[in-house]
């Protein structure tokens, strides 16, 4: 299922709903007359299996239909407890990272995103200070029944689902720390969406192609078989510390291609337009402000 969040004309109060079918045929399923047990996406993650099943019953039950063209998408999650991201992890990307002099880690290297960076499929981005703005398509993962010390073998059961990520950066706030956490945090900073594919809908998510363009011009073009840690180990290697909960977000890692790395570096500049895709998700475009 695709589960999406989402607001009418006139409505601000965010709806949950399921959408079905294709292109301009895409309708949306309001979930509304759940709202009592589920009121929140969050609610719906942590519900699991017995959530999920009282969706698809509503679904196959209600004539209840809007076009998707008449509703705003909002990003998909509402605030989680953690939204984590990790920094070279695929190959090229590492690669291209060495060549600018950053030293290439050895462990899993995570940092922070605060979950105030959140933003839709298709809100502005704000660059706030930053002259030096990059984008970062990844692979979301949605972590679904919560956990310590996960194994590998144990990981894929603790997924809820994926969407597609934009890991917005200000690289020239990145350098100030050496956490990152502010660079890679500015509000608006966090486009996902445009809504979470249930896990059992992507099966290997180790094989799924994904793009960035700017302008229509493509930047990233790769495959998540690049992933140098993949989710699996991911999820082994975070929760070995610490609990995952259910809908904290992962940020799986960009492949090589981003602005930063280009000769000359190519920089987002207001009015931008950057389209992430992944496959079997979907794909989000912001545009710079």
């Amino acid at each position: 299922m695709k589960l999406a969040r989402f607001e009418t004309a006139g409505q601000s109060r965010p709806r949950l709903g399921v959408v079905v079918g294709e292109d301009s045929g895409a309708q949306i399923v309001p979930l509304d007359a759940l709202s009592a047990d589920w009121p929140t996406m969050l609610s719906i993650v942590a519900g699991g299996d017995a959530a999920l099943a009282a969706v698809s019953a509503h679904v196959s039950a209600s004539g209840e239909r809007i076009a998707l063209s008449d509703v705003t998408l909002l990003a998909p999650i509402e605030r989680p407890a953690k939204f984590l991201a990790i920094g070279m992890n695929y190959r090229k990307h590492a690669e291209e990272a060495r060549r600018l002099g950053v030293a290439v880690p050895e462990n899993q290297f995570w940092f922070n995103k605060q979950t105030s960076c959140l933003a839709g499929p298709y809100d502005a981005i704000d660059p706030g200070v930053s002259e030096a703005l990059d984008y970062e398509v990844e692979l979301g993962v949605v972590i679904g029944k919560p956990a310590k010390g996960i194994t590998e073998e144990q990981a894929p059961a603790h997924v809820f689902g994926y969407t597609v990520m934009n890991d917005v950066s200000a690289r020239d706030w990145q350098k100030h720390s050496p956490t990152f956490t502010v660079g890679k945090s500015f509000d608006t900073h966090g486009p996902i969406g445009p809504w979470i594919v249930t896990a059992d809908e992507i099966g290997d998510p180790h094989s799924l192609a994904l793009r960035c363009l700017v302008n229509g011009e493509v930047r990233q073009d790769s495959d998540t078989s690049g992933l140098i840690h993949n989710i699996w180990a991911q999820i082994a290697y975070l929760s070995t510390a610490f609990t995952l909960e259910s809908g904290d977000l992962i940020a799986s890692g960009t492949p090589e291609g981003v602005g930063v790395a280009r000769n000359p570096p190519a920089f987002l500049k207001a009015g931008d337009v950057v389209r992430c895709e992944v496959e079997k998700i979907g794909a989000i475009e912001n545009k710079v402000l």
